[in-house]
């Protein structure tokens, strides 16, 4: 059990770094309290990588993998759109049901489905039921919980990297020019994603979607643009000196 909690570990350490969740914690470090992007991250990973690791790929049976990543990619080009635009003026108080950490855990469990290491986690899960057979109660925890708490452990210590890589961005650069390197890379894994599942969704072969996403990643830096604009007029209507 110990050895498979070391390879989880490791394995995710390693795939980890420089992956798209793991710069989504930095971009989310540089907009919420660090505490509440770690907490939130564990609590999605948990709950993926449990998934993973119990019901394998059982879960794309109801929801095709590809629709679930078309998803991801639609969401991130939100989340590029909400960074710029911010959550409220300076000093006004968040809306009331509003709620960082939620916003945080939906990103990463979307982020997660269909990526390497989930992927990883199953095959890391399916491997360990074959060194440890039965089908009893505590064979399916010998089974399962060593790589579950592998996999999370070792994605909690490559995201935590990218928080504090996040923090010490936002206290060495400017406000505005964090957001918008954060924004990009949300527009960018997005773009990124939207190809990729449409590339699947399709017939092969078929390119007509190129266009569109051509047209798309023209467009959103200009819609980014348009939404700082609107953001920095309604900052100055209210008196908040520029970041």
């Amino acid at each position: 059990m110990l050895s498979a909690f070391i390879i989880a570990t490791v394995a995710v350490v390693l795939a980890e770094m420089g992956d798209k969740t793991q710069l989504l914690a930095m971009a989310f470090a540089t907009r919420f309290r660090w505490q509440t992007v770690l907490w939130a991250v564990l609590a999605a990973t948990l709950l993926n990588h449990l998934l993973a690791v119990a019901l394998g790929n059982v879960v794309t049976h109801f929801i095709p993998i590809d629709w679930i990543k078309l998803a991801a990619a639609a969401s991130f080009i939100l989340f590029a759109l909400w960074t710029i635009r911010g959550d409220a003026l300076h000093g006004e108080e968040k809306r009331q049901g509003s709620s960082p950490f939620w916003t945080v855990a939906v990103a990463f469990f979307i982020a997660e489905m269909g990526d390497k290491t989930q992927l990883m986690t199953i095959s890391l899960a399916a491997n360990e039921a074959v060194k440890i057979e039965g089908a009893g109660f505590v064979a399916k925890c010998q089974q399962i919980i060593p790589v579950w708490m592998g996999t999370t452990t070792g994605m909690m210590i490559a995201d935590a990297f990218g928080i504090v890589v996040g923090i010490v961005l936002h206290k060495h650069i400017p406000e505005k020019a964090v957001k918008w390197v954060a924004a990009l890379c949300f527009a960018a894994f997005g773009m990124i994603g939207l190809h990729d599942a449409l590339d699947n969704l399709l017939k092969p072969g078929e390119t007509c979607h190129h266009p569109y996403l051509l047209a798309t990643a023209i467009l959103l830096p200009l819609a980014m643009w348009g939404v700082s604009k609107i953001k920095t007029q309604e900052e100055t209507e209210a008196g908040v000196p520029p970041a």
